[in-house]
């Protein structure tokens, strides 16, 4: 079982999409993000699945959650930078998380 400790460990942010890529080499991530998660944090590079549901563009401005603190990854000739946070839905296909509303870029999920 995690602990309460354990999840506060993770720094999950909310952040604006300002870009949205096809990666269509990708093997389980169809597009890279650039996200601004405000001034703080700036802006940080996610590779994510939005196959088949949408194409990307249309995450353009959307505001999405990501775990900001853990180390990059590299896929394939990207580096990502975030962890973009997303759910299956009843075909499997993801679909990412958001707040219901606008909130200022950056706030920290708790």
């Amino acid at each position: 079982m995690a602990t309460v400790d354990d999840f506060l460990r993770l720094d999950i942010r909310v952040g604006r999409v300002i870009a949205a890529e096809p990666f269509p080499e990708g093997r389980y991530s169809t597009h890279v993000l650039r996200i601004d998660f405000g001034p703080d944090i700036g802006e940080k590079k996610s590779l994510a699945k939005l196959a088949p549901l949408c194409r990307g563009p249309e995450w353009v401005g959307a505001q999405v959650l990501a775990v900001v603190n853990l180390p990059p990854r590299q896929i394939g000739k990207h580096r990502s930078e975030v962890l973009t946070l997303g759910v299956p839905d009843e075909h499997g296909n993801v679909v990412l998380v958001r707040p219901d509303r606008e909130v200022p870029d950056g706030g920290r999920l708790h």
